[in-house]
């Protein structure tokens, strides 16, 4: 069976507009969307640009719109796909460096904003830190982010509002707050208590609809914004007594 691979194409350094452009490619055998983009540049044309890293659905470098979908190069087979076109364009709201390759920079600054690791007790226990498997569920589907920004780029927030920190990271800063392990203060994660933090997302799930990993970052979204509510509300009956 041949496929239409139609590839969105952008160079800014000489393109004045993107454009689409078509390739057939008849895949040998079972083949992913990755495999195939990598047969198309090495076998008919070598300027065409993507990212990718482990192709084991791990690293999170491959992520892109697939025929309207988010959804990782490397994990997606052809034949699972409803159409013999296969239309793939780059992750919205990050700017295109070339083809479907985006500059990762904002993803990154705003994950770095949450400080994403752990914040111990003052000393270091004598062999390690136990923590129970129960505790450990409660936050094993944010364990699971590649960071792969596919909810990132499906935020409709992100894509009005460049101050907001996104899906990613505040999911991320969910999964280590409620990490039994951790004991950062209150005031180290109450910054994201604001328009460009937890209260900016319009939860409309567009974040776990696009997410490969079934990370759900809107319920780690949801999860914060408990957390900092009944932290005021302990922080005001403190202050009354």
């Amino acid at each position: 069976m041949k496929y239409t691979f139609r590839v969105l194409r952008f160079d800014p350094t000489r393109d004045r507009d993107p454009r689409f452009q078509d390739y057939v490619y008849e895949p040998r055998g079972k083949t992913t969307v990755l495999e195939a983009l990598m047969d198309i540049r090495n076998e008919q044309d070598y300027d065409l640009s993507f990212r990718y890293s482990c192709r084991e659905g791990v690293c999170g470098s491959c992520g892109l719109v697939i025929n309207g979908r988010f959804d990782l190069g490397c994990r997606t087979m052809l034949d699972t796909l409803d159409s013999d076109t296969v239309v793939l364009e780059p992750l919205p709201n990050l700017e295109v460096k070339k083809d479907l390759v985006v500059d990762m920079a904002p993803f990154w600054k705003a994950l770095q904003e949450v400080e994403p690791f752990l914040f111990p007790a003052d000393e270091a226990p004598e062999r390690e830190h136990r923590v129970e498997d129960r505790q450990m569920e409660k936050i094993d589907q944010f364990v699971s982010c590649i960071l792969c920004a596919c909810c990132y780029g499906a935020c409709p927030v992100v894509a009005r509002d460049g101050s907001y920190l996104g899906p990613a990271a505040l999911a991320k800063l969910n999964r280590f707050v409620r990490d039994p392990r951790d004991r950062r203060p209150f005031r180290s994660w109450a910054k994201v208590d604001t328009e460009g933090g937890v209260w900016g997302c319009d939860t409309v799930f567009r974040c776990n609809e696009a997410c490969p990993r079934e990370v759900r970052p809107a319920d780690g979204i949801q999860a914060l914004r408990r957390a900092m509510t009944w932290n005021k509300i302990k922080r005001m009956f403190k202050r009354e007594r």
